[in-house]
């Protein structure tokens, strides 16, 4: 099918909203119609064009996407392993979706996914991963203008450590109390760098805001409650970078997160052969020059480079970008001691300098920074 027709089926696709879910719908053109239902914790906003040009290719399949949160999309098929479920399931909170498939709530991916697809993104044959999302900070283009854009870890506590009045709760990031993929990113900012709980110690004193999402931190920097964004996913950060300039996105210099959103097909999935016809597409040079150039996932396929592809991130930034491993050492951080013992820390260290607790979530009202013109443009890719 042509793109204007692909277009076209883009543009006439159906949403429906409920309370516990974002459905985007694709109506297949024939009867009788195959089916596929994903499940996924990436907005739908991101992930449409790579659902649209699927159905154009194959519009003879109902499609259905439902974005769900993390903990609702692990606790749902940890607890009902057995109710009717999606056809395939994706998920950035890696070790829970690791841990559905190490519990064997996976089916195998047949053939379904490239030979050329990297080793390091398949865990057997039931587990593979879909993108590569560097973890990002976001500034606010006054902040930068005023006294630079910190290029590492070191030099972002620095800037908080000697600017205290300027950023008291004008920072903001994950609360790795509510957030699993918080969580997972403060394990492994501990893991690469012991400087970690001098950062974190840094952002108590400031009293950053903590939240649960990418999403929620995005709309204060925005709306210029925040200043510093640490630790967001860079698909949803390079989004808002490109339809807002007052946010500069930057990969730190020293090292970064990378993180990947996992996908499986559950054991008792109704329709296991059109999930693996949508991996099979997606992970093939078809697909992936969609998810290139059409979103800011990263294309993990080898036979892709330039823009919007993992090889392109790799060429520009090195060794500094670090991969989170998709194998058995993320089950220790689904481990309740793990998790107890993590979080009696980081909270020891986020309140050691704070006299008083400040709620989550909470900031006044944004500051008036001189503001100066230094012609910088944000990164987009």
């Amino acid at each position: 099918m042509n793109t204007i027709c692909g277009v076209a089926l883009w543009i006439g696709l159906t949403l429906s909203f409920n309370a516990q879910a974002e459905d985007v719908h694709f109506p297949a053109s024939v009867e009788p119609a195959r089916h596929l239902i994903i499940e996924g914790a990436l907005e739908s906003e991101v992930f449409t064009p790579v659902l649209a040009a699927f159905h154009a290719t194959h519009p003879d399949i109902e499609l259905t996407y439902r974005n769900l949160d993390t903990r609702t999309l692990f606790a749902q098929y940890r607890d009902q392993p057995q109710r009717p479920t999606a056809d395939l399931v994706m998920s950035s909170a890696m070790p829970w979706q690791y841990r559905l498939a190490n519990n064997a709530n996976g089916d195998t991916l047949g053939n379904a996914i490239d030979p050329q697809w990297p080793t390091w993104a398949r865990w057997r044959n039931e587990l593979v991963g879909l993108s590569f999302e560097p973890v990002v900070i976001v500034y606010r283009r006054e902040l930068i203008e005023q006294i630079g854009a910190p290029r590492s870890h070191a030099e972002l506590v620095d800037v908080l450590m000697t600017q205290r009045d300027v950023l008291k709760h004008r920072v903001v990031t994950y609360d790795p109390r509510r957030s699993d993929t918080g969580f997972t990113y403060a394990v492994e900012d501990a893991r690469l760098s012991p400087q970690y709980w001098t950062l974190v110690s840094a952002l108590g004193e400031v009293q950053a805001s903590l939240t649960d999402s990418t999403a929620a931190m995005l709309e204060g920097l925005e709306s210029g409650r925040y200043l510093i964004g640490y630790n967001l996913i860079g698909s949803y950060a390079y989004a808002a970078a490109a339809r807002n300039p007052e946010l500069i996105v930057r990969i730190p210099s020293d090292y970064a997160l990378v993180n990947q959103r996992l996908a499986l097909i559950p054991h008792n999935a109704t329709h296991p052969d059109t999930a693996r016809l949508f991996l099979d597409f997606y992970t093939h040079p078809a697909g992936q020059r969609v998810v290139a150039e059409r979103t800011s996932l990263g294309a993990l396929s080898p036979a892709l480079s330039g823009k919007g592809t993992a090889a392109s991130l790799r060429a520009q930034h090195g060794d500094a970008l670090r991969p989170i491993q998709l194998g058995p050492g993320l089950l220790a951080l689904v481990d309740p001691l793990k998790r107890e013992s993590v979080m009696t820390r980081w909270q020891r260290e986020f309140e050691r300098a704070q006299p008083v607790k400040s709620p989550p979530g909470t900031a006044p009202e944004p500051l008036n920074l001189p503001a100066h013109s230094t012609g910088e443009h944000h990164d987009t890719r």
